[in-house]
Protein backbone atom coordinates (compact mmCIF):
# COMPACT_ATOMS: atom_id res chain seq x y z
CA UNK A 1 0.00 0.00 0.00
CA UNK A 2 2.77 2.40 0.92
CA UNK A 3 4.74 1.82 -2.29
CA UNK A 4 1.58 2.33 -4.37
CA UNK A 5 0.72 5.65 -2.63
CA UNK A 6 -2.41 4.11 -1.15
CA UNK A 7 -1.35 5.34 2.26
CA UNK A 8 1.32 7.68 3.54
CA UNK A 9 3.99 7.76 6.20
CA UNK A 10 1.48 9.33 8.60
CA UNK A 11 -0.03 5.91 8.88
CA UNK A 12 -3.09 3.86 8.47
CA UNK A 13 -3.51 0.28 9.60
CA UNK A 14 -4.50 -3.15 8.41
CA UNK A 15 -6.29 -5.96 10.17
CA UNK A 16 -7.66 -9.36 9.29
CA UNK A 17 -9.69 -12.00 11.08
CA UNK A 18 -8.75 -15.66 11.12
CA UNK A 19 -10.97 -17.88 13.22
CA UNK A 20 -11.72 -16.05 16.45
CA UNK A 21 -8.58 -13.88 16.33
CA UNK A 22 -7.92 -10.50 14.77
CA UNK A 23 -4.44 -9.60 13.59
CA UNK A 24 -3.70 -5.87 13.36
CA UNK A 25 -0.72 -3.75 12.39
CA UNK A 26 0.84 -1.89 15.30
CA UNK A 27 0.57 1.78 16.19
CA UNK A 28 2.88 3.93 14.04
CA UNK A 29 3.27 1.27 11.34
CA UNK A 30 3.88 4.05 8.81
CA UNK A 31 5.53 6.78 10.83
CA UNK A 32 7.88 4.70 12.93
CA UNK A 33 8.36 1.56 10.82
CA UNK A 34 7.66 2.86 7.28
CA UNK A 35 5.43 -0.19 6.83
CA UNK A 36 8.46 -2.50 7.05
CA UNK A 37 6.91 -4.72 9.71
CA UNK A 38 8.15 -7.99 11.12
CA UNK A 39 5.73 -10.81 12.00
CA UNK A 40 6.31 -10.35 15.74
CA UNK A 41 5.09 -6.73 15.50
CA UNK A 42 1.60 -7.80 14.44
CA UNK A 43 -0.79 -7.70 17.38
CA UNK A 44 -3.36 -10.43 17.80
CA UNK A 45 -6.23 -11.12 20.12
CA UNK A 46 -9.91 -11.89 20.34
CA UNK A 47 -12.01 -9.02 19.06
CA UNK A 48 -15.04 -10.11 21.11
CA UNK A 49 -13.19 -9.10 24.28
CA UNK A 50 -11.33 -5.89 25.18
CA UNK A 51 -7.93 -7.61 25.54
CA UNK A 52 -6.45 -5.88 22.48
CA UNK A 53 -7.14 -2.42 23.91
CA UNK A 54 -4.54 -2.79 26.64
CA UNK A 55 -1.68 -3.76 24.31
CA UNK A 56 0.88 -0.90 24.27
CA UNK A 57 1.16 -1.03 20.45
CA UNK A 58 -2.59 -1.20 19.80
CA UNK A 59 -3.33 0.94 16.76
CA UNK A 60 -5.07 4.27 17.31
CA UNK A 61 -7.71 3.31 14.75
CA UNK A 62 -8.07 -0.12 16.34
CA UNK A 63 -11.37 0.79 17.99
CA UNK A 64 -12.89 1.26 14.53
CA UNK A 65 -11.51 -2.08 13.31
CA UNK A 66 -12.88 -3.90 16.35
CA UNK A 67 -16.22 -2.08 16.03
CA UNK A 68 -16.54 -3.27 12.43
CA UNK A 69 -15.73 -6.88 13.33
CA UNK A 70 -18.16 -6.89 16.23
CA UNK A 71 -21.00 -5.54 14.09
CA UNK A 72 -20.29 -7.23 10.77
CA UNK A 73 -19.30 -10.90 11.08
CA UNK A 74 -19.03 -11.00 7.28
CA UNK A 75 -16.06 -8.57 7.47
CA UNK A 76 -12.79 -10.48 7.55
CA UNK A 77 -10.43 -7.58 6.78
CA UNK A 78 -10.28 -3.84 7.48
CA UNK A 79 -7.94 -1.25 6.03
CA UNK A 80 -7.59 2.34 7.16
CA UNK A 81 -5.46 4.42 4.79
CA UNK A 82 -4.58 7.90 3.58
CA UNK A 83 -4.65 7.46 -0.23
CA UNK A 84 -3.07 10.23 -2.27
CA UNK A 85 -6.07 10.83 -4.54
CA UNK A 86 -8.78 10.38 -1.91
CA UNK A 87 -7.33 12.86 0.58
CA UNK A 88 -8.37 15.95 -1.44
CA UNK A 89 -11.99 14.79 -1.16
CA UNK A 90 -11.66 14.37 2.60
CA UNK A 91 -10.51 17.97 3.03
CA UNK A 92 -13.80 19.21 1.59
CA UNK A 93 -16.11 16.38 2.79
CA UNK A 94 -17.08 15.61 -0.80
CA UNK A 95 -18.56 12.10 -1.26
CA UNK A 96 -16.89 10.07 -4.00
CA UNK A 97 -19.26 8.89 -6.73
CA UNK A 98 -18.39 5.98 -8.97
CA UNK A 99 -17.19 7.21 -12.38
CA UNK A 100 -15.54 3.95 -13.42
CA UNK A 101 -17.27 0.64 -14.12
CA UNK A 102 -14.82 -1.06 -11.77
CA UNK A 103 -16.05 0.99 -8.80
CA UNK A 104 -19.81 0.79 -9.34
CA UNK A 105 -20.04 -2.12 -6.92
CA UNK A 106 -19.01 0.21 -4.07
CA UNK A 107 -21.67 2.85 -4.75
CA UNK A 108 -21.17 6.41 -3.58
CA UNK A 109 -18.56 6.50 -0.83
CA UNK A 110 -19.96 8.60 2.02
CA UNK A 111 -18.63 10.20 5.20
CA UNK A 112 -19.21 9.32 8.80
CA UNK A 113 -20.50 12.02 11.14
CA UNK A 114 -17.93 14.22 12.84
CA UNK A 115 -16.38 12.49 15.82
CA UNK A 116 -13.09 12.77 17.69
CA UNK A 117 -10.33 10.84 15.92
CA UNK A 118 -9.42 7.46 17.40
CA UNK A 119 -12.52 7.44 19.62
CA UNK A 120 -15.35 5.06 20.35
CA UNK A 121 -17.67 7.74 18.90
CA UNK A 122 -15.78 7.58 15.62
CA UNK A 123 -16.00 3.78 15.58
CA UNK A 124 -19.76 3.97 16.12
CA UNK A 125 -20.15 6.60 13.38
CA UNK A 126 -18.29 4.36 10.92
CA UNK A 127 -20.46 1.38 11.85
CA UNK A 128 -23.61 3.48 11.24
CA UNK A 129 -22.51 4.32 7.68
CA UNK A 130 -21.73 0.67 7.00
CA UNK A 131 -25.11 -0.58 8.30
CA UNK A 132 -26.82 -0.41 4.91
CA UNK A 133 -23.77 -1.88 3.12
CA UNK A 134 -23.71 -5.32 4.72
CA UNK A 135 -24.27 -7.02 1.35
CA UNK A 136 -21.33 -5.14 -0.17
CA UNK A 137 -19.07 -6.30 2.66
CA UNK A 138 -20.22 -9.89 2.17
CA UNK A 139 -19.69 -9.77 -1.62
CA UNK A 140 -16.57 -7.57 -1.87
CA UNK A 141 -16.06 -4.48 0.28
CA UNK A 142 -17.59 -1.24 1.52
CA UNK A 143 -15.84 2.03 2.29
CA UNK A 144 -16.40 5.04 4.53
CA UNK A 145 -14.66 8.39 4.19
CA UNK A 146 -13.27 9.97 7.33
CA UNK A 147 -13.56 13.79 7.43
CA UNK A 148 -10.16 15.44 6.88
CA UNK A 149 -8.49 12.12 7.58
CA UNK A 150 -8.71 9.20 5.16
CA UNK A 151 -10.77 6.14 4.36
CA UNK A 152 -11.70 2.91 6.11
CA UNK A 153 -12.69 -0.23 4.21
CA UNK A 154 -14.45 -3.34 5.50
CA UNK A 155 -14.16 -6.35 3.22
CA UNK A 156 -14.79 -10.06 2.84
CA UNK A 157 -11.01 -10.64 2.86
CA UNK A 158 -7.73 -8.77 2.67
CA UNK A 159 -7.42 -9.08 -1.12
CA UNK A 160 -10.85 -7.53 -1.59
CA UNK A 161 -9.94 -4.70 0.80
CA UNK A 162 -6.73 -3.81 -1.05
CA UNK A 163 -8.51 -4.09 -4.40
CA UNK A 164 -11.24 -1.73 -3.19
CA UNK A 165 -8.68 0.76 -1.90
CA UNK A 166 -6.78 0.90 -5.17
CA UNK A 167 -9.91 1.08 -7.32
CA UNK A 168 -11.38 3.91 -5.23
CA UNK A 169 -8.08 5.79 -5.31
CA UNK A 170 -7.97 5.51 -9.12
CA UNK A 171 -11.62 6.53 -9.31
CA UNK A 172 -10.82 9.61 -7.19
CA UNK A 173 -7.95 10.51 -9.51
CA UNK A 174 -10.28 10.26 -12.52
CA UNK A 175 -12.71 12.71 -10.90
CA UNK A 176 -9.86 15.14 -10.20
CA UNK A 177 -8.49 14.73 -13.73
CA UNK A 178 -11.95 15.33 -15.22
CA UNK A 179 -12.11 18.67 -13.41
CA UNK A 180 -8.65 19.59 -14.72
CA UNK A 181 -9.59 18.61 -18.28
CA UNK A 182 -12.76 20.69 -18.11
CA UNK A 183 -10.70 23.81 -17.24
CA UNK A 184 -9.37 23.91 -20.82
Amino acid sequence: MFDRHLTDIAGGNISAVEGDLVYISPRYAGNKYHWDLKPDQIISGRYETDELFSHPSFSREGLSHVGIYRNFPEAKAVIHAHPQNILPFTTENIPIPSVLKGTQKYGIVKYHDEAPSYSQEQAEAIVRVLQDQRDRIKEVAAAVLMPRHGIIIAAKDLSAAVDCLERLNTNAWCIIAQKILLLK
